[in-house]
């Protein structure tokens, strides 16, 4: 098989693989929590615990697993993902309690891991002209695929009911995951290996060098500052529509908004960021966002509102779209997995907590005062600005 050929196969492959773990992890804890509510008594805040179990477990698993692809092949880690994912949700069918539903929350987030990292490194080594475009396509397909399930998640558990839904998503994901992870392999002949690159090149450079380096903790500054900004978002939308006197129906509207550009956006702001820089398109994004957000609260009107939050979602869709070829830029393909993995530290331990936590923390004792977060936030999100473009290439650094 030739050099060229498969590689739309392999790209498709990569995709379908991590569409399942983004399907559960962004799509199914919103259908099943008025379920889990009432079925195990459980108040809004147990479950809205099942997030931090999805971050924790992806976050532990991604440095590992970008290791491990080296060494057993991202084929097998996305299968042992597969797995996971699939296994974890048929055992959800029979979840007796939220300790349970924890439990899968915390395997199906490192599930990911296993799928999301190999499946990131592999579509920009097979196509290494077009970098951005594939990551772009692949982020898509994780953060567009809750968009595409949940209706149907929504109509199967009122059709079928809760174990039925569990039982037959776990098996298609097992199924497809499987089916994808035997097409999953890094390119023969690879150029990124660091046996084939000098020591000078990208792919020359190691962890400890990355470590050490002014790029990598400004991407992983990028990454607490636009991540916790970008994340609170979810959680805000809806209670500012409701706080400005939306109905629920209304201030949904900000939601989508901010998913369809989260989602969407992965794919055109990949695609530009071959073409104008990927610094330019990230800078670009968060200043827009930060503008956004510290003029949100000034402003009045629905479809107004709902044009903002879908420039916040653009930024955040860029973040996850962007930062990994940027990192490949900095540090070169052989040492990708670990690198991009220790960077996601970032969003996975520190965002969480200084975003939407901190963020709900805030309006609590201003009693719902969203100009002074919405500032907050919108400030993060310039900080982020002027992070990026601290952030150079390799060659460009060396010459």
């Amino acid at each position: 098989m030739s050099a060229k050929r498969p590689r739309p196969f392999i790209l498709i492959a990569c995709a379908c693989a991590i569409f399942w773990p983004g399907a559960f992890i962004f799509g199914l804890p919103g259908v099943l929590r008025q379920h889990w509510q009432h079925a195990f008594l459980a108040d809004g805040g147990a479950v809205g615990g099942t997030v931090f179990f999805i971050l924790i477990g992806a976050t532990c698993l991604m440095y590992l697993c970008g290791r491990w692809q080296e060494k057993f092949g991202p084929g097998r880690l996305a299968a042992i993902g597969a797995v996971m994912c699939g296994c974890s949700s048929i055992w959800l069918s029979q979840a007796g309690s939220m300790t349970e539903v924890n439990i899968w929350a915390f395997s199906v987030g490192a599930s990911s891991a296993f799928v999301y990292l190999p499946g990131l490194t592999v579509v920009q080594r097979w196509y290494p002209e077009r970098r951005g475009l594939v990551a772009g396509f692949f982020n898509m397909a994780f953060g567009l695929s809750a968009a595409v399930m949940s209706p149907v998640f929504s109509i199967l558990l009122s059709k079928w009911g809760y174990e039925a839904l569990t039982l037959a998503a776990g098996c298609a994901a097992l199924t497809i995951g499987l089916s994808a992870s035997a097409l999953i392999r890094f390119p023969e002949n690879d150029q990124s290996t660091p046996a084939s690159a000098g020591p000078l090149e990208p792919a020359g450079r190691s962890v400890y060098e990355a470590l050490k380096s002014r790029e990598f903790w400004c991407l992983w500054l990028t990454w607490v500052f636009a991540g916790a900004a970008g994340a609170s978002m979810i959680v805000l939308a809806t209670g500012f529509g409701l706080a400005r006197g939306l109905n629920l129906a209304q201030a949904v509207v900000l939601l989508t908004a901010f998913n369809l550009t989260n989602g969407c956006g992965r794919l055109i702001s990949g695609y530009f960021s071959d073409r104008i820089g990927r610094s330019r398109i990230m800078t670009m994004s968060f200043a827009g966002a930060g503008l956004a957000y510290l003029s949100m609260p000034h402003l009045t009107g629905l479809w107004l509102w709902a044009a903002l939050a879908a420039v916040i979602g653009f930024a955040f869709g860029t973040l996850f779209a962007v930062s990994g070829p940027l990192a490949g830029d900095c540090f070169g393909m052989a040492h990708f997995g670990a690198i991009f993995g220790l960077i996601f530290t970032a969003y996975g331990f520190v965002s969480g907590p200084l975003g939407p936590w901190l963020s709900g923390h805030i309006l609590d004792i201003s009693r719902g005062n969203y100009t002074l977060v919405f500032s907050y936030l919108g400030l993060m999100y310039l900080g982020a600005a002027g992070l990026i473009l601290m952030v150079q290439p390799w060659r460009e650094c060396r010459m």
